[in-house]
């Protein structure tokens, strides 16, 4: 797709479609009104005759209007003016889309960038129409044997701006829109292949390509001996019950100064989960191949900050493995040994997530960082908690929960802090062990958070819990991409300071 900005009135495009918005109770916005003015009031006695009222989702596709150059202008219904928010515009957005990929045209000139969205200016709405359409244009199908293609694909968006002095700010807009998604992309199509392709062994073989696009970036792999030696008891753990290695990979983007502390980003990568030992139950165990979209998402955050060049140091540690109930596959009652010495029952082999991360975790205080996010698949209690909209934010540092809820609320890809209060400590005693792997029926996703902050003591940290956000189940069944807008607006952020 390419997508460009342009300044200049809607009537004169001479392009295959013009995208107009509309509002409820049938205003007229300032590109409609320019084009019922050289029309002669066709769109205004449209709206009279109550062909389009202006609320969400309504549209009106019209050919050949009188007095302009293209071939056809499609209304949309955007809603109450003042009530327009980022979750609206994407739905306008989308409803573009949905329309346009059935009505012949492929070159698109939009207007929508002209409507109020609380907030945000031209350069976040250029943005988020380029991460939105491209959202809609998705579709994995690259082991489908027939694929199915549109006959006249959409091919060109053109983005209207206000004046040439904005012609640099949408530029840039572009840019930022087409990096994050093909970030976005990239961990979708991770997600989305099934378990027997997308191994630990794939992970790493992927990581390890994007390196090879971009000069600043390098991936190492550290194999299943190298974390013995390190002693990485708990990770070890999970992996000895699968034929498949567990790795650990290593992605270092290296654009900021020299004396710039990173960014490390940890992706939980489950490439599928059994449950282990403690079997999960059969239904809908095929969406357990979702278990690794915190580790897609590490590597579609980094891809778009590689694609940005924006200079800033960020490091990628990707634990993967696949959790299965082999014949010496850890039971529950087993006591392991993590990397920072301390030790672990495990109660349920089923929660391993937090077994690979917290080996993960101690390894990121050799890079120094100055923050380290981790991003996992880890609870099905913050789905009962939050449900499918924000991702669960737990840290021992409140400046960085401001970042990162600050930059949910800017890219639309939110979050919601939990406590972590000591309190909830006290649920993962062990009699056994130095702690147990799980505190019980109560704040499944704070006990969690609580299990990894026992291994996050030397640096500010943050866990985002995306069990509820990384996928759709049902007949949109299929991974998200999220939280790569999340995360990639929290460097952009930063980088204001660099």
């Amino acid at each position: 797709m390419e997508y460009t900005v342009k300044s200049g009135n809607p009537e004169k495009q001479r392009i295959g479609c013009v995208v107009i918005p509309v509002y409820a109770s049938r205003k007229l916005s300032t590109s409609a009104r320019i084009i019922d003015k050289v029309s002669n009031g066709y769109i205004s006695n449209l709206v009279r005759r109550g062909e389009i009222e202006g609320d969400l989702g309504n549209i009106l596709l019209l050919h050949n209007v009188e007095n302009t150059l293209c071939d056809r202008i499609l209304l949309i219904g955007c809603g109450k003016e003042k009530n327009i928010d980022a979750q609206t515009f994407y739905k306008i957005n989308h409803t573009m889309v949905e329309t346009l990929q059935t009505s012949g045209a492929t070159e698109i000139a939009s207007y929508l960038t002209e409507i109020s969205v609380k907030r945000k200016d031209i350069s976040w709405k250029v943005q988020h129409s380029i991460e939105a359409i491209n959202e809609t244009l998705y579709h994995f199908n690259q082991l489908k044997s027939e694929k199915s293609e549109t006959r006249r694909p959409l091919r060109k968006f053109i983005f209207s701006v206000n004046g040439r002095g904005q012609l640099m700010q949408g530029e840039q807009a572009v840019r930022r829109g087409m990096a994050i998604s093909t970030g976005i992309n990239l961990a979708k199509d991770l997600g989305n292949m099934p378990g027997n392709i997308c191994t630990p062994d794939y992970l790493a073989k992927q990581a390890t390509k994007l390196a090879t696009q971009h000069n600043k970036l390098e991936t190492s792999i550290l194999e299943e001996k190298d974390m013995e030696k390190l002693g990485m008891g708990a990770l070890l753990s999970v992996s000895k019950g699968s034929r498949e290695a567990g790795k650990m990979i290593i992605m270092q983007y290296a654009a900021g100064k020299k004396s710039q502390a990173p960014v490390v980003f940890v992706g939980k990568g489950v490439t599928f989960d059994s449950g282990g030992i403690s079997l999960k139950p059969g239904a809908g165990m095929d969406e357990m191949k979702f278990d690794m979209c915190g580790a897609a998402s590490v590597i579609g955050v980094i891809s778009a900050c590689a694609e940005l060049q924006l200079p800033v140091n960020i490091i990628g540690i990707i634990p993967t493995v696949e959790n299965m109930p082999d014949g010496i596959a850890s039971r529950p009652g087993d006591v392991v040994t993590s990397m920072s010495g301390q030790t672990i029952e495990i109660l349920n082999t089923d929660a391993e997530g937090r077994l690979i991360l917290c080996d993960a975790l101690t390894y990121a205080e050799k890079f120094e960082p100055d923050v380290v996010i981790d991003i996992a698949t880890l609870t099905g209690a913050c789905i009962v908690a939050l449900g499918a909209h924000p991702a669960g934010l737990l840290s021992n540092h409140n400046p960085l929960v401001n970042d990162l809820l600050s930059a949910g609320q800017n890219s639309g890809d939110r979050c919601w802090q939990l406590p972590l209060w000591e309190d909830y400590q006290d649920q993962l005693k062990s009699n056994f062990a130095d702690m147990a792997n799980i505190g019980g029926k109560g704040a499944g996703t704070i006990t969690a958070a609580c299990f990894l902050s026992r291994f996050t003591k030397k640096y500010h940290w943050a866990h985002l819990d995306i069990a509820g956000v990384a996928w759709k189940s049902g007949s949109h069944k299929g991974a998200t991409g999220r939280p790569v807008g999340l995360l990639t607006q929290y460097i952009l952020d930063r980088c204001k300071d660099c």
